[in-house]
């Protein structure tokens, strides 16, 4: 009797397991060609925050061309963004997720969304401030520190977000837990628009200085909190969405364009505050209610 071949050729386990080696560092064209952009940008975004630097040493004020040297590492940093955006939604979508992808995707955003900005932190946002010297003297240190705190937040977002720890348990929400780094990177980035637009427009930069240190703290400092922060993950092309939520949008979107820097600022900062905001409201004890945890289980 001859052998069935069902009986004769079993599939191979590993064609079933994800996490075997194969299938996780297995590398998919489009949503690693997303994350290869990522990093190109972040990189040539360090290049153009080097080169403005030089343009700087001797300088008293923004020079013309380091300001339009920052401005192009700005419009990279975002657009690291989109980058970033796309191939975590490109790999859902697909279903062509790996733990190769994963990884790639994490050392990829500490180059664009933490060394980039940490340089741009160090050699533009701290250098101007000619009326506090000692903010010259330790701004590397702020700009270590939001690297540090970078770094640490995308390791922990590996770590409680790894298939092999959430087999079982599914996540409560789908919140970040502390500030995504791009967010942070975006802020960083709409803060340095803002700081060259005000030098263009020859306004006084000092004025600015004693805030500017405690907001990138801040900054850092919440990325590694445990603050609940709004996804986008789940939206896509068959998301709804009430009215109010809409005319929100618009508005918002509408501001970015009409009042340029100062709009994506504000939207920046808004994002920030909202979390911290939120996490506070929850927290507070309602009549009757305990005191809840702040930034509660969370993704």
């Amino acid at each position: 009797m001859k052998p069935r071949p069902s009986d004769s050729a079993s599939p191979d386990p590993d064609s079933r397991d994800p996490f075997s080696q194969e299938n996780a560092s297995r590398i998919y064209l489009l949503p690693n060609l997303m994350t290869a952009g990522n990093l190109f940008c972040g990189f040539v975004a360090i290049i153009k925050c080097i080169q403005a630097h030089y343009f700087m040493i001797g300088a008293d004020m923004i020079t013309p061309q380091a300001s339009e040297l920052f401005k192009q590492a700005v419009w990279l940093i975002f657009g690291a963004m989109a980058f970033d955006s796309l191939d975590g939604r490109l790999a859902r979508m697909g279903g062509r997720e790996s733990l190769f992808g994963g990884e790639f995707d994490s050392l990829t955003d500490m180059v664009s969304f933490g060394l980039a900005p940490a340089l741009m932190m160090f050699f533009l946002i701290l250098s101007p401030t000619q009326g506090y010297p000692i903010f010259q003297k330790i701004g590397w240190f702020f700009g270590f520190v939001y690297l540090l705190c970078a770094g640490i937040r995308l390791a922990r977002f590996n770590v409680i977000t790894h298939p092999l720890i959430n087999k079982e348990d599914k996540p409560a929400t789908k919140d970040f837990v502390g500030l995504p780094v791009p967010a942070a990177a975006g802020t960083v980035a709409a803060l340095v628009l803002f700081l060259l637009n005000l030098a263009e427009n020859d306004r006084e930069l000092q004025r600015w200085a004693l805030a500017l240190p405690p907001l990138l703290l801040l900054i850092a400092v919440i990325m590694v909190s445990k603050i609940p922060y709004p996804s986008g993950k789940q939206i896509d092309l068959q998301t709804k969405t009430p009215l109010t939520s809409f005319v929100i949008f618009l508005v918002a979107a509408g501001a970015v364009v009409a009042f340029k820097e100062i709009g994506m600022l504000v939207l920046m900062l808004g994002y920030i505050f909202y979390g911290i905001f939120r996490s506070f409201r929850k927290a507070a004890p309602g009549p009757g209610k305990g005191v809840s945890n702040l930034g509660g289980p969370a993704q």
